[in-house]
């Protein structure tokens, strides 16, 4: 599992890799949501939940509960995944806070996070990745820090071009043709 904090390195990596990247804004969501809120970004689902639920605003899907460990499962599973995690309040103010970031293998990231912007990305070299997690401690008073997401980004197999992709099935006709 390869780590990144910077999305610039993260998106060039991901495309050296010959994949391309999706991104799931927000934008779309405001309110509470019952755990298994699913969306769709570049052909994966991603299904997310959270104790006590979940609420989005302002561009951020994030907890309804303090100190709650937001989830995010993949369908189909994904090579790269990154986005932006932070904590907020409970009025969507962004707080200084440790955050983790974990994937399902037990690969994960702890850092500190002060904006909106700060960066967690991961590349897998061998199994795909199948789930997200984020959680957030390190504000006095406790009970005051929601676990947030902006941008989450997907690393997808790369679509070939239409000459490419002609080009791929006249081999296979010929090849065909041949036996």
């Amino acid at each position: 599992m390869i780590s990144f904090s910077n999305n610039t390195l993260w998106n060039g990596f991901v495309t050296a890799q010959g994949k391309t990247v999706a991104t799931e804004t927000f934008d779309s969501y405001n309110g509470f949501y019952l755990n298994g809120l699913t969306g769709n970004a570049g052909g994966i689902q991603w299904t997310a939940s959270a104790p006590g639920e979940l609420y989005a605003g302002s561009g951020f899907m994030s907890t309804n509960s303090a100190e709650a460990l937001l989830t995010f499962n993949l369908s189909p599973s994904v090579q790269g995944v990154a986005g932006n995690f932070f904590a907020t309040d409970a009025s969507f103010n962004v707080l200084p806070a440790i955050i983790g970031v974990q994937l399902a293998d037990g690969s994960g990231y702890v850092g500190y996070a002060a904006s909106a912007a700060d960066f967690v990305g991961f590349y897998s070299t061998g199994a795909a990745i199948s789930s997200i997690s984020v959680s957030v401690a390190g504000n006095l008073p406790a009970g005051t820090n929601f676990a947030t997401v902006d941008n989450l980004y997907f690393a997808v197999g790369a679509v070939p071009a239409p000459g490419a992709a002609a080009l791929l099935g006249l081999a296979a006709l010929v090849s065909r043709r041949r036996r």
